[in-house]
């Protein structure tokens, strides 16, 4: 029986302790394992491997994990326009599951006997990563060392230095996630229900000043090009996106949230690249979709938004409703106009062969050409029978507002 344990690997100070601590406490053989979901460079990937070899790590792997990230998440976050609680374009949320399975499927592949994390007991990182391997690797043992052994951070680094392990741990004053579909940032004024993050606490400062105008293309419900420029990588187009819109100082907010442990969560953010993509795809479906195709796109958008955000990715409801969505994008294409200024951007139109505004037989307010007056009255009659005829029969005065 093999003693190989994957290990998800941030590169930070827990987990490089639990690399460490799994090894020598424990006498696994550690494969550390960093899903790379946009948010690191080359020297960053480069200092992630080093500390794991540094914690004496049998082995290191490094996945790219943007194209599974946009395949099998962001392209029906997109498609369902989902902002949680109308305004988190669930960025960590939508990361964490991709590491959970690219890693679980790593393990898979190796035939490890455990697999751990480094998730304190404070946060919703914890329930995602264990509900998520326990389902793709029953049998399999899940070890968390970090929440296990509440240690304080200046324990963890007083036993790596007990094992000649020497590490920079200094905690900067605000934590950073940084992916391609949005950059988390957390501090004090996190913690907290009334203060906003200071201008320097923003990962990309306000660089720029006037206007600008772009020009997004849709095809069936996908970013497949921006200002005439054909993309047909779908996180090539978003990084692209994200380059433009950089140093305008949009797409930043503050998201509060519940929590899948049952507190309240406030965590600010920079993603102005899934914002605009999202208000621009909506601004599209507006023109394109039926009134009951969006109703229902909708409700059915906001529990399915929910639903990954807690982690519940492999629910088989979730493949139900990520087909629903495809299939209402067939009509989705064409471009969409938007104009960006310092800390704003609004939607100027779209123009779309499917636009149902353009081939309708009449103009709201002005005029039309499909119906006369008589048809109207007999609709209004028809349209407010029901109602009419529940007031008859309780024999009831109309409510007054």
């Amino acid at each position: 029986m093999t003693n190989d344990l994957v290990l998800a690997f941030s590169g930070g100070l827990d987990t490089t302790f639990c690399a460490a601590w799994l090894a020598h406490e424990k006498g696994y053989r550690v494969h550390a394992v960093t899903v790379d979901t946009g948010g690191f460079s080359p020297a960053e990937r480069q200092r992630i491997e080093a500390r794991a070899r540094q914690a004496g790590v049998a082995s290191f792997t490094l996945i790219d994990g943007t194209g599974h990230l946009y395949g099998r998440i962001l392209r029906h976050l997109i498609a369902g326009n989902v902002l949680k609680n109308g305004t988190y374009p669930l960025s960590v949320s939508a990361e964490r599951i991709t590491q959970a399975v690219l890693i679980a499927e790593h393990a898979r592949s190796m035939g490890a006997t455990a697999i751990a994390h480094g998730s304190t007991g404070a946060g919703n990182d914890q329930v995602r990563f264990d509900m998520l391997f326990a389902i793709a690797l029953p049998g399999v043992e899940v070890i968390t060392p970090i929440r296990d052994l509440r240690l304080s951070r200046e324990a963890e680094i007083a036993w790596l230095d007990g094992h000649g392990i020497h590490i920079d741990a200094t905690k900067a004053a605000y934590s950073i996630n940084q992916g391609i579909w949005g950059t988390s940032v957390g501090g004090r004024e996190t913690l907290t229900s009334d203060t906003p993050l200071p201008e320097p606490a923003w990962p990309t400062p306000l660089t720029r000043e006037g206007t600008a105008t772009h020009v997004l293309t849709f095809t069936e419900g996908e970013l497949t090009g921006l200002d005439g420029e054909p993309f047909t990588d779908r996180v090539a187009a978003i990084r692209a996106l994200q380059e433009k819109l950089a140093g305008w100082g949009i797409g930043r907010d503050i998201h509060v949230g519940d929590t899948i442990i049952g507190i309240k969560g406030r965590v600010g953010f920079e993603a102005p690249a899934p914002l605009v993509i999202i208000k621009a795809h909506h601004a599209l479906e507006k023109h394109v979709l039926t009134k009951w195709q969006l109703f229902w796109k909708d409700q059915l958008a906001q529990w399915y938004g929910n639903w990954l955000h807690e982690g519940q990715y492999f629910d088989p409801v979730m493949r139900d409703i990520e087909a629903f969505f495809a299939r209402s994008q067939r009509t989705v294409s064409g471009d969409v106009i938007v104009s960006v200024a310092p800390h704003r951007f609004h939607i100027d139109g779209i123009r779309s062969p499917h636009d149902l505004m353009a081939a309708q037989e009449g103009a709201y307010g002005e005029m039309n050409n499909g119906w006369t007056g008589d048809d109207v009255k007999g609709f209004a009659r028809i349209f407010g029978n029901q109602v009419g005829t529940w007031h008859k029969v309780h024999a009831r005065p109309v409510e007054q507002p």
